[in-house]
């Protein structure tokens, strides 16, 4: 949950990583995974978190979740992923 991000005492760095199904086109899905990961980026923003040690990736179709054919809705593969390093 969004709100659980304020207690958190987060030493490292943090990757935020979009991915998206395989509907539409590779651009357009590497876009949607940016636009995906910027969204939580700026979640840990607005909740204090140095904006300079975090990090927002798309990797649009590419690392799916669920295995799945091209143009296939597959809401589990539209995700983000939280690393910190």
């Amino acid at each position: 949950h969004a709100n659980e991000v304020n207690s958190l005492s987060i030493r490292g760095d943090i990757v935020v990583t979009g991915h998206t199904d395989t509907k539409g086109s590779g651009e357009q899905n590497d876009q949607l995974s940016r636009r995906r990961a910027q969204e939580v980026v700026q979640l840990f923003v607005e909740r204090q978190f140095p904006a300079n040690r975090i990090e927002a990736v798309g990797r649009g179709e590419r690392d799916l979740a669920i295995p799945t054919a091209d143009e296939v809705d597959e809401p589990r593969n539209r995700r983000v992923t939280i690393e910190v390093r």
